[in-house]
């Protein structure tokens, strides 16, 4: 009877740190877009059964959650419980450890949803905690955590940032017609998602062509969260963008780079930096155009971790082509344009149905008459 009553609490108290640290994470996801170089982290601080604070990575990617949750819990820290979506640091950067800050508030257990695999951290974090006298449960709600923070976690480990590529098409898969028309083949409610898709992203990136021939914003224009427009990207390997052009026009308000190969015109970079934009080059292919593996080691390298690509045919298929899509994020409107109008990526070389690149379903979301199909890569 007693085991049976020991049993029931510790599952009570389980599904206790599941609910909280499901708000962690929720938090967490709040920093989408807005923290990089570093992770998005939520943190929730509990005591006697009530929330007394709450944080998550500011802007830039500090003050990070910890250091937020207990600067509004103030004096009611001492005794709680923190649960944080990813292992509080260890190591003295622009702001003070998060575990030191943790210890010094004298809090008495922490839940973590799992070890940050930054080098700097790895476990040292919840080593410090427990050192100090802390209790660590690890492990709750790990594969969410891993899910949000993916992106930092490539920039760590494959030197290159999460990369989903968006594409608005038909149920034939177009996405344009014949003569190139391709506004508007979603309604508004998934346009306004679209939006919201750019405010979760660190930047946006697109190919010289979808600039000449859509000349785009790539901003967020979505009442309240106009001032979440990501990063704006160009690859253009020939220095093609128009000095005329609304992304060259808007870039002292929004940051905006331009990628290109080595040995371009200096005039005509330096106009590009005199209107504000950064160049940065990268190594071209073999076929002559940029190397997308090393323009996104080139985007990790400054701080990237999630990129928005909205770009085109052809720079869907060369990302496809080059195995770097990590998740597609399909807007599928109710039409058909026709076996004539363009398709959402172009021929890419496959020719055995065993190679073709694999994806697994993660969410759909009905959008008015359209939808909006998440997939991640199958690993």
């Amino acid at each position: 009877m007693w085991a049976s009553s020991v049993a029931s609490a510790n599952a009570t108290d389980r599904r206790g740190d599941a609910a909280h640290m499901q708000a962690a994470l929720a938090l967490a996801r709040r920093g989408l877009g807005r923290t990089w170089p570093n992770p998005a982290v939520g943190c929730i601080l509990v005591k006697d059964g009530r929330v007394v604070g709450r944080g998550w990575t500011q802007r830039g990617g500090r003050p990070h959650a910890e250091t937020e949750a207990l600067r509004r819990a103030g004096n009611a820290a001492e005794g709680a419980t923190a649960y944080v979506s990813l292992e509080p640091c260890n190591h003295h950067g622009k702001t003070p450890p998060c575990a030191e800050a943790l210890i010094a508030a004298r809090i008495t257990r922490t839940v973590v949803a799992m070890e940050d695999p930054d080098p700097r951290v790895a476990g040292r974090g919840m080593a410090m905690l427990r050192e100090a006298g802390i209790e660590v449960t690890p492990g709750i709600g790990e594969a969410e955590a891993r899910e949000i923070n993916e992106g930092f976690f490539l920039r760590l480990e494959k030197n290159r940032p999460l990369v989903t590529l968006k594409l608005a098409m038909t149920l034939d898969g177009r996405i344009a017609t014949r003569t190139g028309e391709s506004r508007w083949i979603t309604g508004e409610p998934a346009r306004a998602r679209s939006h919201l898709l750019r405010a979760q992203h660190d930047g946006v990136m697109v190919g010289s062509g979808t600039v000449l021939a859509d000349d785009p914003l790539l901003n967020v224009r979505l009442p309240g969260l106009e001032r979440e427009s990501p990063l704006r990207i160009v690859l253009d390997g020939r220095m093609r963008l128009p000095l005329t052009s609304a992304l060259v026009a808007g870039a002292r308000d929004t940051p905006t780079w331009l990628v290109t190969l080595p040995g371009g015109d200096k005039h005509r970079r330096q106009a590009f930096v005199s209107c504000g934009i950064e160049v940065i080059e990268a190594p071209a292919s073999r076929d002559g155009g940029l190397d997308l593996t090393q323009v996104l080691a080139r985007l990790a390298q400054h701080g990237l971790t999630r990129l928005l690509v909205e770009g085109g045919a052809r720079l869907a298929a060369a990302l496809l082509r080059d195995d770097l899509v990590d998740r597609l994020a399909i807007f599928r409107a109710p039409s058909l344009i026709g076996g004539d109008g363009l398709p959402a990526a172009s021929g890419f070389g496959l020719e055995r149905l065993a190679e073709m690149p694999q994806f697994v379903p993660m969410e759909i979301v009905e959008l008015g008459l359209d939808r909006l199909e998440t997939y991640r890569r199958a690993h």
